[in-house]
């Protein structure tokens, strides 16, 4: 199978360009972007950095969003996190709660640099499993004025506690572990690293709805890309290591800049977001400029690529009131 618009998931409209650039993060490992600019440009722009979901690259949603944004007049720069797609990193496909909230950070340090970009308007996006780190960085980083997260997972706690939290107990997670470190041996004695394969294909007939609806967008031609992860073998079988042991969002409810997180009803990550957000404005001083969009009938891929449903004015909106 081929990308359906040579390597990108969606379609570049007339209005709006498209240029490969590269930055390093604090760690120096180089990261790859795609920044996407409006054709006619009169002055210093509001910036987006945008990254996600978990296991996808700046070809499929990231640049979707990035693009969307460009052509309502932002900077707008759609990044492959450390280790996977076109960024550094010498072990491949692998993933850090720390370093993958730096590369948000580092995203920053970039746009911020940039002379047709006012470094005192520059906001960040993730999606999925880039939507946690979004906000683990927005905790983290006070040059963000403006963070929006888009179907949002926590992969600390999803690793941590399985889905629904179904394996919370101390017990399932040495399970985990133990099987985990078991690989890690094997891995050292091969020389390389075992994947954990993408998304199942063949989908099996019984394969829950949230599997079927990550088939439909990353193992069909609306959202694969010989990049992703998620579209071909998967990250590293021992990748989730460090999620199972150091959980982000720790200081959410200090945040002072505005978070508005977005959901659809019938996602089944949904509580992702809803429990985020009742954590970051719990007891919190700063809960005013921060808000929780449910949307109606939405499922999880849904805010993936479907501009019917993801609510791209509301995005607008919020970055022009915060990015001022």
């Amino acid at each position: 199978m081929n990308s359906r618009y040579n390597g990108y998931s969606f379609l570049l409209r007339d209005t709006v360009r498209r240029e490969k650039v590269r930055f390093h993060n604090r760690y120096g490992i180089e990261l790859a972007g795609d920044l996407y600019l409006p054709k006619e440009m009169t002055d210093t722009l509001a910036a987006v950095a945008v990254a996600g979901p978990f296991g996808a690259v700046k070809e499929q949603c990231a640049g979707l969003y990035a693009e969307e944004l460009a052509s309502r007049g932002f900077a707008a720069l759609a990044f492959d996190p450390s280790f996977i797609g076109e960024s550094g990193g010498e072990v491949r496909n692998v993933a850090s709660p720390d370093i993958n909230t730096e590369d948000f950070s580092a995203a920053v340090d970039f746009l911020s640099t940039r002379d047709f970009v006012d470094p005192e308007r520059v906001g960040i996006l993730g999606i999925c499993g880039w939507g946690g780190m979004a906000l683990n960085a927005a905790a983290m980083d006070t040059r963000i004025k403006a963070t929006v997260t888009s179907t949002m997972y926590d992969m600390t706690r999803v690793n941590a506690k399985g889905y629904f939290d179904a394996a919370d107990s101390a017990d399932a997670r040495y399970e985990t572990k133990k099987a985990l470190n078991a690989q890690r041996t094997e891995d050292y004695k091969n020389g390389s690293y075992a994947r954990a394969g993408g998304v199942v294909d063949p989908l099996p007939e019984d394969a829950p709805f949230f599997v079927k609806d990550y088939y439909d967008y990353y193992k069909t031609d609306r959202g694969y890309t010989e990049r992703s992860l998620n579209s071909n073998d998967g990250w590293n079988t021992t990748s989730s290591l460090s999620f199972l042991n150091m959980p982000i969002l720790r200081y959410s409810s200090e945040i002072r800049s505005a978070v508005l997180m977005i959901h659809g009803e019938k996602a089944h990550s949904c509580y992702f977001s809803k429990d985020a957000y009742a954590d970051m404005v719990k007891d919190s001083p700063y809960a005013a400029n921060k808000e929780l969009l449910i949307l109606p009938g939405a499922v999880h891929t849904d805010l993936y690529d479907r501009k019917d449903i993801i609510p791209f004015d509301k995005i607008q909106q919020f970055f022009q009131d915060h990015l001022k």
